[in-house]
């Protein structure tokens, strides 16, 4: 299911035992006879009304633990026992946390805080820094809650804490984790470990072996997942951790559940509910109950799911856990949706969405916006889904805070792209094309236009305003700009009831085609056939249209695959053609020199759109001049990135057949030297010559002379190998010759710092239009070159074949000589290279990104 399903899975997150309940000694009674009403005697009065708190807050008993609490911070006040008074405080915010009430619990956190600075205990500042980040944490504050416990992490280390500089690092782990960046959950989880491990932590241990079980199950690497939590289980078993032991079992369920197999899930929750009861842990035992009930939800037994939630609802009203009886009300909603209900799930999520307005959740918030707004249009209720789902997007957005980095940003709103497509079928339902092509374009490349806009603007203020989402008026301006027609897809799902349960899968493509006259025409495409009759998805059948071309061949060969059935090779080509460019055709310019460019989505940035075919055999690319972009706001970025430049082809950096360095593509993997490039040595030497500059090849390539010259240049021209990382996209990189200080590798992300003046960048290499696929796009070597300056960009989206690759890059040079426009080269270029290479995997696989 696409929509928001509380998955609860962050509950069972290890919040590391910064947040564990301060204990004192107690006196001993012999000491409590002689000292009757003396301020030792009041102090061990105190010290036992604390310690009784932290007993009954370890059994859930949170409510109990906050009056005996503020018992003994009356009493520690009385006597001005400082220290006794700020642990208290401290406290009382963790039970405020407990019972989801975070801005009292803030306001205890920093009482805290204050007496910590005040009488110099450094530890107690770190610990109050810590927990304060946890209630922002809970808050979904996430850039807040990462600012603190980057302070708490200081404090640590400056004192030689080590057990909370793990602490620390666990929770930056955890807020990673919400955000979406599991690569860096992952590697702040690590060293969580390492440093537990050698402090012999063995609770701390297992809790980072918890946590980075939870980022690999939310990486889909699911046997890894359950490894690392059997991994945890034992430990906790080992020093007798009932409640390690409960959250581990929880934990495996969840993977078990993401596997599909709830069977297995049940079995594993209902363990882990059977110890959360016998060590009265009412939290854990509402948690066990509503993952519970999403696993009979996934079940489709959706009568046996709401009694699950039901039950969580009554505990987490028992022990006042607000965030909890919030989520149990979202997910009965839920629930209620499936079985066609609306008013009841309207009813709940309005619930759900009063509690978290209260406790200032304002992830929360976003998610129950999201449901309401969907349950509103299930209903038919158009303008009240309109109106709550342009609510909940407005929160969505402030959750993406400036303060937030740019690969966080992108993680983040991965996880928020429903609401705009939710938002789409609303207008499109209600014939609002215009305004759905707004949220269409408001729903992608967000980060990316955030930073071309800092880049490209003079103050903050500038900045800010030129990277609102565009008006219609704007689109269509930009079309006229562009001097191009415009096609911008978005592809829609839904929930559908497929062998019984309710399935989310493909059901429309809206695309909307922008004339440089700035007319605006809405086309949907009907996707439910791919699944219904031919048993596919758009995606497979992206990946069919690449394999049945040869696309697998690569440069130099890192991976080869050879064309399975050649005599196939149009059928997905055409089905491919049917689906993007049939219903929109007669829309196309006539004449093929005018420009189209698309503005792909998922997928589709991977798709041969050059090599499409229609009917009568023909390529889309001998009908059309074609470019992409990642959105159409980024189109106004890189005209302004070029605005007034002339390009001087003779100044030119061009390199080849680099010296190749020794890599591994995978961990683990021994690495080895990637393969000599004879002919793109051949396409640098070509070209150079054109362009009456000299080829830099072999030795002389290093990675440090060409970062030296990246920015003194108006053209660039890599002929070497290149890598795409599907996972993380940033770790996309180009080789070049290796030297003692580097190894020749040059990364997306290092790119990102460069400031490079060329107009032009070529990368005639192995997929290096490839990466991570997201709602921002492409992350990868395109994204950080433009990012760095650079308004065209020319990349492939696959293993590009060496003797095809050449000749396609010397005619498209030598087309530059004769007129000026890049896209209209490449075009001719790619007819010139088919006449010689008439298979599209030798000639279309290069796409111009930008400008033209």
């Amino acid at each position: 299911m696409r929509f928001h399903k509380i998955a609860l899975s962050f509950l069972a997150l290890v919040i590391a035992t910064a947040s564990t309940p301060i204990t004192f000694s107690p006196e001993s009674p012999g000491e409590l006879q002689v000292l009757a009403q003396t301020p030792q005697a009041r102090k061990a009065e105190a010290d036992r009304l604390f310690n009784q708190g932290s007993q009954q807050f370890d059994t859930s008993q949170f409510e109990a633990a906050l009056r005996s609490w503020q018992q003994a911070l009356i009493i520690y006040r009385e006597i001005k026992n400082r220290q006794g008074e700020g642990a208290a405080l401290g406290n009382l915010g963790l039970a405020y946390d407990a019972l989801g009430d975070y801005p009292k619990a803030i306001d205890y956190h920093q009482q805290f805080l204050a007496i910590a600075k005040e009488i110099k205990d450094r530890l107690g500042e770190g610990t109050a820094l810590g927990n304060l980040g946890i209630a922002y944490h809970a808050l979904g504050d996430y850039p807040k809650a990462i600012e603190y416990q980057q302070q708490r992490l200081a404090i640590a280390k400056e004192i030689k804490d080590r057990l909370g500089e793990g602490q620390a690092l666990g929770n930056l782990g955890n807020a990673y984790y919400a955000l979406g960046d599991y690569p860096k959950a992952i590697e702040y989880h690590q060293q969580t470990l390492a440093i537990a491990k050698e402090i012999k932590d063995r609770l701390g241990e297992g809790q980072a072996l918890g946590n980075l079980g939870l980022a690999y199950d939310a990486l889909g690497d699911y046997p890894k997942a359950i490894e690392y939590q059997q991994q945890r289980l034992a430990i906790a078993r080992e020093i007798k951790d009932r409640l390690g032991e409960g959250q581990s079992l929880g934990n495996l369920g969840l993977a078990y559940d993401a596997l599909g197999d709830y069977p297995k899930a049940i079995e594993y929750q209902q363990q882990r509910l059977a110890i959360a009861r016998e060590i009265k842990d009412r939290l854990g035992e509402g948690q066990s109950l509503g993952n519970l009930g999403l696993a009979y939800d996934a079940l489709g037994d959706y009568p046996k799911a709401i009694e699950y939630h039901q039950q969580f609802l009554a505990i987490a009203k028992e022990i006042k856990d607000r965030l909890g009886e919030g989520q149990s009300l979202g997910s009965l909603g839920l629930a209620y949706l499936q079985l066609g209900d609306y008013p009841k799930a309207i009813e709940y999520q309005q619930q759900r969405l009063a509690i978290a307005r209260e406790i200032k959740d304002r992830l929360g918030e976003g998610q129950s916006l999201n449901n309401l707004g969907l349950a509103f249009y299930k209903q038919g209720n158009l303008s009240a889904a309109e109106t709550t789902l342009y609510e909940g997007i407005k929160v969505q957005e402030s959750l993406r805070g400036k303060k937030l980095v740019d690969t966080n940003k992108v993680s983040l709103f991965d996880t928020q792209s429903s609401t705009y497509r939710i938002l789409q079928k609303v207008l499109i339902a209600q014939n609002k094309t215009d305004a759905a092509l707004e949220i269409a374009e408001r729903g992608r490349a967000r980060a990316f236009i955030e930073l071309l806009a800092s880049r490209v603007s003079t103050n903050n203020k500038q900045a800010n305003k030129s990277s609102e989402p565009p008006t219609i008026a704007e689109i269509q301006q930009i079309a006229k700009q562009q001097n191009a027609t415009l096609v911008q897809y978005s592809i829609i799902g839904d929930d559908f009831k497929v062998a019984g349960r309710q399935q989310w899968k493909e059901s429309d493509l809206y695309i909307w085609v922008v004339k440089p006259t700035g007319e605006v025409t809405f086309r949907k495409v009907d996707l439910k056939t791919l699944w219904q009759k031919d048993n596919t998805t758009l995606n497979e059948l992206v990946s069919n249209s690449r394999i049945n071309i040869g696309a697998g061949r690569g440069r130099g060969g890192i991976i080869a695959q050879v064309n399975p059935d050649a005599a196939k090779v149009q059928k997905p080509l055409q089905k491919l053609h049917d689906i993007l460019i049939k219903d929109i055709a007669d829309l196309l310019p006539k004449n093929p020199n005018d420009r189209v460019i698309f503005i792909p989505q998922s997928s589709l940035f991977l798709a041969p759109f050059p090599a499409l075919r229609d009917e009568q055999g023909k390529y889309l690319i001998e009908k059309h001049t074609i470019l992409t972009a990642p959105a159409i706001q980024v189109l106004d970025f890189t005209h302004q990135l070029g605005a007034g430049r002339q390009t001087n082809y003779h100044n030119a950096l061009i390199v080849g057949n680099p010296t190749m360095p020794l890599v591994s593509t995978e961990p683990g993997k021994a690495a080895t030297q990637l393969s000599s490039l004879p002919g793109a040595e051949l396409e640098a030497k070509t070209i150079a010559k054109m362009l009456k500059t000299q080829a830099i090849v072999g030795k002389d390539a290093t990675k440090a002379n060409i970062l030296q010259r990246l920015s003194t240049v108006d053209v660039i021209h890599l002929a070497t190998h290149g890598w795409a990382d599907d996972n993380r996209g940033l770790g996309s990189w180009i080789a070049f010759a290796p030297s003692l200080n580097d190894d020749g590798l040059l990364k997306a992300e290092e790119i990102l710092d460069l400031k490079i003046n060329a107009q032009l960048v070529v990368l005639s290499a192995c997929e290096t239009g490839k990466g991570k696929l997201s709602g921002d796009g492409v992350i990868g070597l395109s994204r950080s070159l433009i990012l760095a300056g650079v308004p065209s960009v020319l990349v492939s989206l696959w293993q590009v074949p060496d003797e095809p690759t050449q000749y396609l890059m010397v005619e498209f040079y030598r087309s530059l000589q004769t007129q000026p426009d890049k896209a209209l080269a490449l075009r001719q270029a790619m007819l010139k290279t088919k006449e010689k290479f008439p298979s599209p995997g030798d000639w279309a696989a290069f796409t111009l990104i930008g400008e033209r």
